[in-house]
């Protein structure tokens, strides 16, 4: 076992000697469960951090399935080449409201996950590699 000494001022020491007597156990005993409790509060909020960026980050990184980009990109050249049906031509819209869609909850992941890290949503963007597109 390893020993720490520790300098408390004298209302520190009163005030953890009184906890002790409270709760029946002796100082050096308080002060361990108090500093088990304490670290196991610590690693229980880290975990459930990292859960909670672990599901943004996942909701942020879903999109449509490769089928659909493809599908998505023959309609987009179909348009273009002014081929397109009436049929297609509301797929591409299905299509389109669908990419909208996701990217509004990514969006809104990444929002999340900014105020979860405490830092810029520019930050969390740049540490996730994801760039802005800038039209225009």
């Amino acid at each position: 076992m390893t020993r720490i000494t520790l300098d408390l001022s004298p209302e520190l020491e009163i005030q953890l000697r009184a906890e002790a007597a409270k709760q029946g156990l002796d100082p050096q005993h308080y002060i361990l469960e108090t500093l088990h409790t304490r670290l196991a509060a610590n690693q229980t909020a880290a975990n459930h951090l990292l859960t909670a960026e672990t599901d943004l980050i996942q909701h942020i990184n879903l999109g449509l399935s490769g089928e659909m980009w493809d599908e998505y990109y023959a309609l987009i050249d179909k348009r273009q080449a002014e081929s397109l049906t009436a049929d297609e031509h509301h797929r591409l819209i299905e299509i389109s409201d669908q990419i909208e869609a996701l990217n509004v909850e990514r969006i809104q992941a990444l929002v999340q996950l900014a105020a979860l890290r405490q830092q810029s949503l520019e930050n969390v963007m740049d540490d996730l590699g994801i760039k802005p597109i800038v039209h225009g």
